[in-house]
């Protein structure tokens, strides 16, 4: 037998004020506001930003989707010494790193940047800057001169780690007091081209490759401060990619996989997941800042340098008004 229901559909309710904790789907008439309203769910995106003013890949990065700063990197045939702002809609020029490098690190905000770090002029350095938002000040270097490293934390927290080294790839890490960097615990795996996220005392390590022979990895390291514990693997093994975030809210996209990927992956202390969205264009050498709900993706390789930033937003459920009185 046919329902009401069936035939009119769902009764929709009224009510005075707005339900405090609404369930995807609901709908309700605010009998206050005179407003029809439901509760939905918005899928994650990412959409296009303003383009670097340089085209370039393997730069390092901090900062948010609304105030990122990139830095360094390359084109050949030496690493840049540019530096831009982003404002969540365009680049602007900032002033120059001391050392121009490529394949560094970063670390912090955009008023209170930290890069270290990379290859400069063909040899690998441990040279370490502040920015201030203004301008760049040399500090003391690594203790470990290295390129391809990651990096997490802040100007006067920060984590280095991984990377080439002297002797080839290296688990060595370095922590940062906003003067010196002295040693913490080794990751279990010695790596470049891995990508870091979250602080000083809750950093997160994740993808990576070694050489020879090349071997490309999906495995995730967490850092207490003091040691490193294996986290989650990735669904996809990749190097050269961008990431941000905390150590238990990190995302990850782009990358070699091998081959240029677009993939996006979202980390929530445990468990990696591919997330429905995917950047605009596959690349590696790409670089990112900011957060997993708003990640600022920027730069990269593929299949040339480039100039192209884009901008995620995760999946978000919200109330939305259907009329208005």
């Amino acid at each position: 037998m046919t329902t009401y229901n069936e035939i009119k559909g769902d009764v929709i309710e009224k009510v005075s004020s707005d339900p405090t904790n609404p369930g995807e789907g609901d709908i309700w008439y605010n009998s206050t506001t005179g407003v029809l309203k439901g509760f939905t769910l918005t899928a994650a995106a990412w959409a296009s930003g303003g383009n670097l003013n340089l085209a370039r890949r393997a730069m390092g990065s901090a900062g948010t989707q609304t105030a990122g700063l990139g830095f360094g990197g390359t084109p050949p045939p030496n690493g840049q010494v540019n530096s831009e702002e982003y404002n969540g809609s365009s680049w602007s020029e900032g002033n120059n790193l001391g050392t121009g490098r490529t394949t560094l690190a970063g670390a912090g905000t955009q008023t209170a940047g930290l890069g270290f770090g990379g290859e400069a002029t063909g040899s690998k350095t441990g040279a370490t800057e502040e920015y201030d938002g203004t301008s760049w000040t040399e500090q003391n270097d690594l203790s470990t001169t290295r390129t391809a490293l990651a990096g997490a934390g802040t100007q006067t927290a920060g984590l280095a780690f991984a990377g080439i080294g002297p002797g080839g790839d290296t688990n060595a890490t370095e922590e940062y007091n906003g003067t010196s960097w002295t040693a913490g615990g080794n990751l279990a795996t010695a790596k470049r081209g891995l990508v870091g996220a979250g602080t000083q005392t809750a950093g997160l390590a994740f993808g990576g490759a070694s050489y020879p022979p090349l071997t490309v990895y999906n495995t995730t390291e967490e850092y207490d401060g003091s040691s490193w514990t294996a986290g989650g693997n990735m669904g996809t093994a990749r190097y050269n990619f961008g990431g941000a975030g905390l150590q238990t809210a990190a995302i990850g996209f782009g990358g070699y996989a091998p081959g240029n990927t677009a993939v996006t992956e979202l980390y929530d202390g445990s468990t990696w997941t591919t997330s429905p969205a995917s950047l605009a264009t596959a690349r590696r050498q790409i670089v990112g800042c900011g957060t997993q709900a708003s990640a600022l993706a920027f730069g990269g390789y593929g299949p040339a340098d480039s100039a192209a930033t884009e901008e995620f937003t995760n999946e978000f459920t919200s109330t939305v008004n259907f009329t208005i009185s």
